[in-house]
């Protein structure tokens, strides 16, 4: 089994190749440009260091969220054009699973945590058992209070990584409770070799889906989106309090 696999969701891009549970190759950047700069190029240069052909892979893996709203837009569009294209099967994965499974089989809980800005994170919660990765806590989007809450309530020793760590580092460091360490450079970020090594799982479980199909998984409203609820709740506010106003004259 070849497996691609993409990661925009965040600030990190990423495209790796799999095959048979073996990481053949994998570019992955964490800078400031945009992934409609990057994650073509990446796919590129990878497909040409392997000397691939993109008409031997049986599935192309992308992490479908929640994260950047472009991003995840990103990965989506370059997934469901190629698999479009080379009439490949897509394997979703979730963001924030793939990012917990950077963390190998740990007798500890797993906490990803991927900043999702007005206080929030995007976040779940995971251990292994019998050397799979579990779910204990979807992914979801939270307060930090209450995240830190939940994991002081588990009571069990935690390794905390992602883009969200070194943001909200010192408010966890306040309000937790319990033991807790923080992933290594290598393994604190998204990575594509993750998404592909989880969506293998998915792959024999027959959890793929036409191109056409696939979806991002966003979990919260973009800002364009709540910008716009607001304006119209002012408006109708403002209405509302006008033709009040009308009735009193």
């Amino acid at each position: 089994m070849k497996l691609l696999a993409l990661d925009s969701s965040g600030l990190v891009a990423s495209a790796a190749v799999l095959e048979d549970d073996t990481l053949l190759g994998e570019y992955t950047i964490n800078h400031k440009k945009t992934h409609s700069q990057t994650l073509l190029p990446m796919l590129d240069a990878v497909v040409q260091m392997l000397e691939l052909d993109l008409q031997t892979i049986d599935a192309i893996a992308v992490a479908a969220g929640p994260g950047s709203f472009t991003g995840l837009r990103i990965g989506a569009a370059t997934a469901k054009g190629l698999g479009l294209a080379l009439r490949k099967p897509l394997i979703a994965v979730p963001t924030v699973d793939a990012l917990a499974y950077n963390i190998g089989v740990t007798d500890r809980l797993i906490c990803p945590l991927m900043d999702a800005r007005r206080s929030q994170v995007y976040t779940g919660i995971y251990c292994y058992t019998d050397g799979m990765l579990d779910v204990i806590q979807p992914q979801e989007a939270v307060s930090v209070a209450d995240l830190a809450q939940t994991l002081n309530e588990l009571g069990q020793e935690v390794i905390l990584l992602g883009d969200g760590v070194p943001v909200y580092q010192e408010q966890l460091e306040q309000m937790l409770q319990i033991s807790y360490s923080f992933a290594p450079a290598h393994l604190n970020r998204q990575r594509a070799a993750a998404v592909g090594a989880l969506a293998e799982r998915y792959y024999r479980e027959g959890k793929c889906q036409p191109a056409e199909e696939m979806a991002p998984e966003y979990l919260r409203k973009s800002q364009a989106e709540r910008e716009r609820e607001e304006r119209e709740k002012q408006k109708t506010e403002d209405r509302e309090s006008s033709g009040e106003q009308k009735e009193n004259v």
